[in-house]
Formats: C-alpha cells, sequence, structure tokens
C-alpha cells in the first residue's frame, strides 16, 4: 500500500533547509525537509520554482531537484552560484534553518517509463541538474534501458557529481560517459573545445525508433546542438529539452 503523500504546489510554500554540501568551487546541493511520509509529486526531469525578494524585486527561477524523484522526507537543488544570477546568489546565502518559498512540481521535458531503450543525455554546466534525476531514476530502477551521457564544462573543477559518474561506469555496464572540457588540463583524455557533430556521432546512440534525447545547457549551446542533432537525423519529437 502507497501510504506516502504526494506534494505538489500552485502557490509559493516555504521549505527548510536542512543540509549544504559543497560539489564544487561553485555549486552546492540544498537539502530541503519534508514530512517524513511525504515526497514531491512529481516525474524525473520536472522542476520547482524558486522565489526571492532582493532590493525589493520580486523574482522565480525554476530548478530541478536533483534527488531521486519519490524519496521521502525531504528533496535536494544542486545550484551553480552565477555572479548575474540574483536567485543563484540568494540561495548560496542561505544557512542551516533557513526557510525558502517555492512552488510546484511542475511538468518539465521528464522522463516517463518505457519511452526508449537507449537514451542520450547532452549537458552543459548546470545543464547536469534535470539529468541527475533522470539517470538516477533509470539506474536505481534497473529499467531496460542504455544511457549516454555527454558532458560539457569549462575545467575540470567545474565537473558537477565527477565521483558519482565514474561510480556509475564502474558499476553500471549500461551506463556511458564523455566529458568535453574548454580549458583540459594535461594529458586529459576526454573531449576537448567544444561540443561538435564529430562528438555527438561518437558518443551518443544512433537515431533509430527507441532512442530519445536529453539537452540542457547555456540557450546558445541548446539552440546550436539542437539544430546539429536533427542535422544528425534525430527527429525532433526524440529531443526533450528539461
Amino acid at each position: 500500500m502507497d501510504n506516502i503523500t504526494r506534494i505538489k504546489t500552485k502557490t509559493p510554500a516555504p521549505y527548510k533547509l536542512t543540509h549544504i554540501e559543497t560539489d564544487t568551487h561553485d555549486t552546492k546541493t540544498f537539502r530541503f525537509e519534508l514530512p517524513v511520509d511525504a515526497a514531491l509529486d512529481m516525474f524525473p526531469g520536472d522542476f520547482l520554482y524558486v522565489y526571492a525578494t532582493i532590493n525589493g524585486k520580486s523574482m522565480k527561477r525554476p530548478y530541478t531537484p536533483s534527488s531521486l524523484p519519490g524519496t521521502t522526507g525531504f528533496f535536494d537543488l544542486t545550484v551553480k552560484r552565477y555572479e548575474a544570477g540574483s536567485v543563484s546568489k540568494y540561495l548560496h546565502d542561505q544557512r542551516i534553518g533557513d526557510t525558502v518559498l517555492m512552488s510546484g512540481p511542475n511538468a518539465g521535458g521528464h522522463w516517463v517509463e518505457g519511452m526508449a531503450k537507449r537514451v542520450g543525455f547532452i549537458a552543459g554546466g548546470t545543464g547536469i541538474t534535470p539529468m541527475i534525476s533522470i539517470i538516477r531514476w533509470i539506474l536505481t530502477k534497473k529499467l531496460e534501458a542504455e544511457l549516454f551521457l555527454v558532458f560539457a564544462n569549462k575545467t575540470e573543477s567545474d565537473i558537477i557529481f565527477r565521483q558519482e559518474w565514474e561510480r556509475n561506469i564502474r558499476e553500471y555496464p549500461n551506463f556511458h560517459c564523455h566529458h568535453v572540457l574548454e580549458q583540459p588540463p594535461p594529458r586529459w583524455e576526454g573531449g576537448i573545445g567544444r561540443v561538435t557533430p564529430e562528438i555527438l556521432r561518437q558518443h551518443l546512440p544512433a537515431p533509430t525508433p527507441d532512442t530519445c534525447l536529453f539537452l540542457c545547457g547555456p540557450p546558445p549551446m541548446v539552440d546550436n546542438l539542437e539544430t546539429t542533432l536533427k542535422e544528425l537525423g534525430y527527429p525532433e519529437q526524440a529531443i526533450i529539452l528539461p
């Protein structure tokens, strides 16, 4: 019997911050409290709105929970601090015990069971956050799907969830990961520069009826790669933008 309370709100509700984990030099995972028998009512890849009042101005920004959907008692948001990002800086200024207003979850470009047997993920920077909940879901549930991640960052120190990707490669034969860095260290064995058509051809599943792709990152990257993917033969309906 499923006795879990599933939470979804249209209006902002307060959530208490209970833990902060440092992921990289500018990215942290913030854990927010839920009742012990409650979970967010969401599919992997759905998002919440975070609300803040900054210098007297009300703002809201979408963030995708990085925790496994269905988790009870808490949920996580993984957020990179951007100097020009008012709400990301607001979140990074919060302390344990503070409350943050959020609404949702809201439907994004999400994973639905059985939608594909071969799943590609192309992420740039914090575009990885909707991908992590989908990847964790598929691997944890042992779903019959092969996963291919292409993850682009500026430097090695920018790679979010790096240890988890390395652990997944060791533990799950159906998980593949290729990193691309703009500024690689010496003897770097991954991709260098930007994500190119050749990288996509080499490291994504071929465009077949049982393939889908998730694409998320900075808007110029997404616009460029969406066009490139269509040129490589992926139909528009197979390219999902969380």
